[in-house]
């Protein structure tokens, strides 16, 4: 399961009618939750030792939507935010952009390990998403 299936979900599934104050794409706790939750799964899908904490996943999607409706998106424009493939790319470059910083080499599944093992040992928002087997 991915982790960004579930936020996909859960910011998908209420509206809020309020006016949103900052756009979802410049808002930086839905960029870093989002990031964190891209990272996260990628370490877990290349490294055997790394599994998800699924309930801790559920509950920072949960936190992540209601932060999203209180802002005062409305569930068309997380939804639109969500399937534009302009800020998918964004996010996969993100994504990438961090898993490079972070020494992981595509296709070196020991790299991924030792980068999901650092954020475990942090408590990054990324570790917190994390556990190894």
């Amino acid at each position: 399961m991915k982790f960004i299936a579930p936020i996909v979900v859960a910011m998908t599934l209420t509206a809020s009618p309020l006016a949103a104050a900052t756009p979802l794409n410049q808002d930086t706790h839905i960029k870093n939750s989002l990031l964190a939750a891209a990272v996260g799964d990628e370490i877990r899908k290349n490294c055997d030792a790394i599994s998800a904490r699924m309930l801790v996943v559920f509950s920072k999607t949960k936190a992540l939507e209601r932060y999203a409706l209180d802002q005062g998106h409305s569930e068309d424009d997380i939804k639109a935010f969500l399937k534009d493939k302009t800020e998918r790319k964004r996010m996969e470059a993100l994504r990438d952009a961090y898993l490079k910083n972070g020494g992981v080499t595509k296709g070196d599944s020991a790299s991924y390990c030792a980068l999901g093992q650092k954020e475990i040992a942090a408590d990054s928002l990324t570790g917190q998403l994390l556990r190894s087997r």
